[in-house]
């Protein structure tokens, strides 16, 4: 199974980024917006392993998730990595309550590693990606002045009630997310 774990955007938020993708597509009309059913911040990809991880991988996020309470994060900027002046993926950073998620994010991190999984190690940054975009697009600082006036309206906030372990499965070029277990938050 091809597993990651995440934290998933509730449906009552999708609007929100419905409108930012439909404003960024409107500026850069050849970039792919990710599906609103795929929306979501993604703590740490585990890959391809074995089926029979799941019950340790549930573990983990359940002590993840010990002693946290529901939280709340909103929209606050649009980057792009590698970087967001020659973006291969673009992507909403989240402001609020984030170092919820830093604290979840590093549970989750020393769980792995004590299973022995691989890490990535690069800087962690809270985000939901929102599409993507062929490697040879160059963002100016005209259009860079747009897409901040983007995440210049008001957001709702959005409610972090649960974690989620996730199933990534091939489907035409494309993957279809399943979830596995979702672990409540206190």
């Amino acid at each position: 199974m091809r597993f990651f774990i995440a934290l998933e955007i509730p449906s009552e938020n999708l609007a929100s980024f419905q409108d930012i993708q439909k404003d960024l597509h409107t500026l850069i009309p050849q970039a792919r917006l990710t599906n609103l059913e795929k929306i979501h911040l993604t703590l740490a990809f585990v890959g391809e392993q074995e089926d029979y991880l799941k019950p340790d991988l549930i573990s983990i996020i359940k002590d993840a998730a010990k002693g946290i309470a529901s939280f709340e994060v909103a929209p606050g900027y649009i980057d792009g990595f590698p970087n967001l002046h020659n973006p291969e993926v673009f992507w909403v950073g989240v402001k609020g309550d984030i170092d919820k998620i830093f604290l979840i994010r590093e549970r989750v991190k020393d769980g792995l590693e004590y299973l022995n999984l691989p890490i990535d190690d690069r800087r962690f940054i809270p985000h939901i990606t929102i599409a993507k975009i062929n490697n040879h697009f160059k963002l100016d600082r005209k259009l860079e002045a747009k897409l901040e006036q983007i995440t210049s309206k008001p957001f709702g906030p959005i409610k972090i009630t649960s974690i989620k372990l996730f199933e990534s499965i091939p489907s035409g070029g494309f993957h279809k997310h399943n979830t596995l277990a979702e672990i409540k938050l206190s």
